[in-house]
């Protein structure tokens, strides 16, 4: 399997992490799993029908799909001709070019989107990620993420704030704020945190080799114990820590 990924224009940046491709080779045919990180995104099947969401979906070439934010693992099944081309929106992103569903209902499913919304397949293979710079540069609807500060907060602290410390730092109540989590990133507060803060604890993991205990890591990152730290790897992966 072949995966690389290509930064935005400059312009977008403040919108997109990144373009990404996936390409299969002559020795995939195996279910590659994708973690939970909070955000939503767009593909674009460029190869051979592709099943997602743990085989429940069938991607079908040229069609662009809406991939939403997930709660836990997914599935895909990679073989040698799979082609896979994909945006990486960042969190509360998706109003910034498209009037659309609200992302709560979004959750965990990915979505064909409709053609007009779509990517052109004839134009995207030439140039692709000069096309994907062009198509969401003159689809900006909207400069500003009314939600980025509180985004920041969660992530300075790697999601080990209190919903109602999130509140009153950027003077809303608990209720709005959850109100529009769910409206512009599809999860609530707490469960963004939590994926943060997963995610945090997942990159200790793989950088320490380790060297490092568990509940140290746990500890460092503010799980209860051990125990609470496993739970979550499991839930987010379907994975034991030690298979990491």
């Amino acid at each position: 399997m072949k995966y690389r990924e290509i930064k935005p224009c400059k312009e977008l940046e403040p919108f997109i992490h990144s373009y990404w491709e996936l390409k299969g080779d002559k020795l995939d045919g195996q279910w590659e799993r994708n973690f939970p990180d909070g955000c939503a995104g767009l593909v674009m099947n460029l190869g051979d029908t592709c099943l997602t969401d743990n085989g429940s979906v069938s991607m079908e070439y040229a069609k662009t799909y809406v991939v939403g934010a997930m709660t836990s693992f997914k599935d895909s099944f990679i073989d040698s001709n799979t082609h896979l081309l994909g945006v990486c929106l960042k969190p509360a992103s998706f109003a910034n070019f498209y009037n659309y569903v609200p992302q709560g209902e979004m959750i965990n499913h990915t979505v064909e989107f409709d053609k007009f919304h779509s990517f052109d397949v004839d134009k995207i293979i030439n140039n692709q990620f000069n096309y994907l710079n062009q198509f969401f540069y003159n689809r900006i609807k909207r400069t500003n993420n009314q939600l980025q500060l509180v985004i920041n907060d969660i992530h300075l602290t790697k999601g080990q704030l209190s919903i109602h410390e999130l509140s009153k730092r950027n003077f809303t109540t608990v209720r709005q704020l959850e109100r529009n989590f769910k409206k512009y990133i599809g999860l609530s507060p707490k469960e963004y945190s939590n994926i943060i803060r997963f995610q945090h604890a997942l990159s200790i993991i793989k950088n320490s080799a380790g060297n490092r205990c568990l509940l140290d890591i746990a500890f460092a990152c503010g799980y209860y114990d051990h125990a609470h730290l496993t739970n979550e790897i499991k839930r987010n992966t379907g994975l034991s820590p030690s298979l990491l």
